[in-house]
């Protein structure tokens, strides 16, 4: 079984980028016209990964609306609260802090690296869209 968390993109170059060097993750597939593999997708492990749908795309593939676009202000803002958190499990401390300095120069960071009351060391940075990733280790 595979699993594909499907996210909105205002702008797959910049979401490819912040997938690629942002977060260290492979990005498989031919190059589209624009030079960024189509689907985007990220992998996040042998049995998941994370495809980036443009939002002029995204309520169509969800049922949400016919032809119609979705504009940029139906996505919510970065600020806004989020509903969903893709946690990275790396391989230790160093890694996390490597991975989220990386991704910071192309995000946002939401939580510095640090120890987690409950036992990771994790960190928290928003994509371009705004939505979040944890990086974790143990």
């Amino acid at each position: 079984m595979r699993t594909t968390i499907a996210l909105p993109t205002r702008d797959r170059a910049r979401s490819h980028v912040f997938l690629r060097d942002g977060l260290g993750l492979d990005t498989p597939g031919e190059p589209a016209e624009d030079g960024v593999p189509e689907p985007l997708r990220a992998t996040l492990s042998d049995s998941c990964e994370v495809m980036m749908i443009p939002t002029g795309g995204f309520k169509w593939v969800t049922g949400q609306l016919g032809d119609e676009q979705m504009d940029a202000a139906t996505l919510p803002a970065p600020e806004s609260p989020k509903q969903c958190l893709v946690t990275i499990e790396l391989g230790s401390r160093d890694e996390v802090e490597a991975r989220y300095a990386a991704a910071m120069a192309l995000g946002r960071g939401m939580i510095e690296p640090e120890s987690a009351p409950w036992g990771e060391y994790r960190a928290v940075v928003a994509d371009p869209d705004g939505h979040l990733w944890q990086l974790t280790a143990h």
